[in-house]
């Protein structure tokens, strides 16, 4: 049977701020321009760097390296994407770098069909994991329970954007293995998955969502994930930095500073705490710049 999907679109409203929708060819940008000075690279221009709507790891680490090459006298602009057009906009030379490709599995599709004209440096953390999470009081611990408790969660699993690899996954292999095809995976955004996840858990009811770790929402919420005993999720992941193939020859010193990079998900979490936890906005240039402040000397670390 085919899985049942639908849109969701209570919560839709709270994506607007964060996330800006990739049209054709344009480039929508963030308000990043740098005021330090000119470029120290090797191109007379910004550097572009795609975030992929909704992925908070990503977001957070775009503004961190945002804040930090401003701060080394590099322009720099974001643009938030949908993860297709981000690998087309690589290979195509429309972006410079993603942040947040996840590898082996999760983005395996997106590298197949663009690796050739693309660059991977390499992963910043290798503790990431695709999860299936629910409150933790629910009634079940383990996906191989869902099927019989369906009733329990409305018969719905509430996932984030459809062209996500969570929910390829989730979509292609969990909901069949498990058999869940009489659940209905709901399409939504991440924003819109973590709003019915504080809507629910604030009012002691049951929901499972697709999420996934490092998250700030397993510090924020009480949930859990459930275990995965057959696997369907994949093992732990490393998430990398891709670049487009004239990268290294265009920013050859920032190049070098991002394939050296590393990152663990403690500190990580701190960083998505401050900005998506702690920080009720979407300016979070200041908030990042606080949390360098916080964390001196593994930030200096990564430049010299």
């Amino acid at each position: 049977m085919m899985t049942k999907r639908k849109n969701l679109v209570a919560g839709i409203a709270l994506a607007g701020a964060a996330a800006l929708a990739l049209t054709g060819c344009a480039s929508t940008t963030d308000s990043g321009a740098s005021d330090s000075g000119e470029s120290t690279g090797g191109a007379d221009r910004a550097i572009e760097l795609a975030v992929f709507n909704g992925w908070d790891e990503g977001i957070a680490a775009s503004y961190l390296w945002q804040a930090i090459l401003e701060d080394k006298g590099y322009d720099v602009e974001l643009t938030y994407a949908d993860v297709a057009p981000v690998y087309a906009g690589l290979a195509g030379g429309d972006f410079d770098l993603v942040l947040d490709t996840w590898l082996p599995i999760t983005h395996s599709d997106y590298m197949e069909q663009y690796g050739d004209d693309v660059v991977d440096l390499g992963a910043w953390n290798d503790e990431a994991k695709l999860t299936i999470a629910v409150n933790e009081d629910a009634p079940i611990d383990s996906l191989d329970e869902l099927a019989a408790a369906a009733d329990d969660f409305n018969n719905e699993i509430v996932g984030i954007e459809p062209g996500s690899g969570l929910m390829r996954i989730t979509g292609e292999e969990v909901v069949p293995g498990y058999g869940l095809d009489d659940m209905t995976l709901i399409e939504s955004s991440t924003p819109a998955m973590l709003a019915e996840l504080t809507s629910a858990t604030d009012a002691g009811e049951n929901i499972v969502v697709t999420l996934w770790r490092p998250h700030w929402a397993y510090n924020a919420f009480p949930i859990k994930d459930l275990e995965d005993p057959q696997g369907l999720l994949g093992d732990a992941e490393g998430i990398h930095t891709v670049t487009a193939s004239s990268f290294a020859e265009d920013f050859p010193e920032v190049n070098e500073w991002l394939s050296n990079w590393a990152m663990d998900s403690e500190l990580l979490y701190s960083l998505e705490d401050a900005m998506f936890n702690q920080y009720d906005g979407d300016d979070y240039l200041p908030v990042v710049q606080d949390w360098i402040a916080e964390n001196q000397e593994f930030v200096d670390g990564l430049t010299s």
